[in-house]
């Protein structure tokens, strides 16, 4: 985190504002190149790394254009929607040059494997602007830029983890949990791939993440999960349990203690139990304090 400050610090000048408005425009234009002229758009854009060598160096920027034609109109939609979604809060959560920082690593983690692959075997995994090996245990065609997605996704799920979404518009589903069933999908997916032998098919998937991996690690409190924050807590709880042991010990001594709320009816406190709510009466003339069982149901003091 010092190093990311420190970055940020120096080069937090040069980062895109509303890096996510420029992404969705890629849709747009994937979408007019490869529904007019998709067998160039294919030929020219993806990263051919034999091309790039010989001299085709946009294509290291043009493989994020996505193949989507106006057929898969209402699609792209919702995934630009579901993008800008999780882009604008990470943006609004960690600033502009973090996600610039996040999203322009995980195209240099995607190009990386490119260049992996492509010396392995010869065989150019982004050449034709698709990948290979995404989860749900198939081989199914995607373009770099959701891969990316894929990494911007979990980053989203460790910061919201609560956060719901309706599947299929009906059924709401924390993202923690669809988090948690996509990485052991992908793991799956991996162990699957490895013990084929189609190794290379795995390595778009471990590059996804390979950058969520790295920033989840990077941004830990590891005093958390020390020793010594284990022992704090420990003494902490027995001096809670003993607190409460010596207020409940006689009547006498309860009467004694100094209670922050009690209601006006009933007369509990939060001694009583320390699941209680309480509220003040807006209606009633003076400062009166019910718990939630009474404040509905009292006859209002006016003076």
């Amino acid at each position: 985190m010092k190093l990311l400050r420190r970055l940020e610090r120096r080069f937090g000048k040069y980062a895109i504002p509303n890096l996510m408005k420029y992404i969705i425009v890629l849709y747009g234009v994937g979408m007019v190149i490869y529904s007019f002229a998709p067998i160039q758009g294919t030929l020219y854009l993806g990263l051919d790394i034999d091309m790039v060598l010989k001299g085709q160096i946009w294509r290291l920027f043009t493989f994020l254009i996505p193949y989507s034609t106006f057929r898969e109109l209402l699609f792209v939609v919702i995934k630009c929607y579901v993008f800008y979604l999780i882009g604008n809060s990470l943006e609004n959560a960690w600033g502009s040059f973090k996600l610039n920082l996040y999203f322009f690593s995980a195209v240099i983690f995607n190009i990386i494997a490119a260049f992996i692959t492509y010396k392995i075997s010869g065989f150019n995994i982004l050449g034709n602007n698709f990948i290979i090996g995404m989860p749900f245990n198939m081989l199914l065609m995607s373009t770099p830029l959701d891969i990316i997605y894929s990494s911007m996704f979990f980053a989203f799920a460790a910061i919201y983890p609560n956060t719901q979404f309706l599947i299929y518009f009906i059924i709401p589903v924390k993202v923690k949990y669809l988090a948690w069933i996509s990485g052991a999908v992908y793991i799956y997916d991996i162990y699957k791939f490895f013990s084929s032998g189609f190794y290379l098919a795995a390595i778009p998937i471990v590059v996804s993440l390979l950058n969520f991996v790295v920033f989840y690690f990077a941004t830990r409190n590891y005093k958390l999960i020390s020793p010594r924050e284990f022992e704090r807590k420990a003494k902490f709880r027995r001096q809670v349990k003993e607190g409460i042991r010596q207020s409940n010990t006689s009547s006498s001594s309860r009467r004694n203690v100094i209670t922050r709320h009690k209601c006006a009816i009933c007369g509990k406190t939060e001694l009583d139990d320390f699941d209680l709510e309480f509220r003040f009466c807006s209606k009633c003339d003076g400062n009166y304090e019910y718990c939630m069982e009474h404040l509905f149901t009292h006859e209002h003091v006016k003076q």
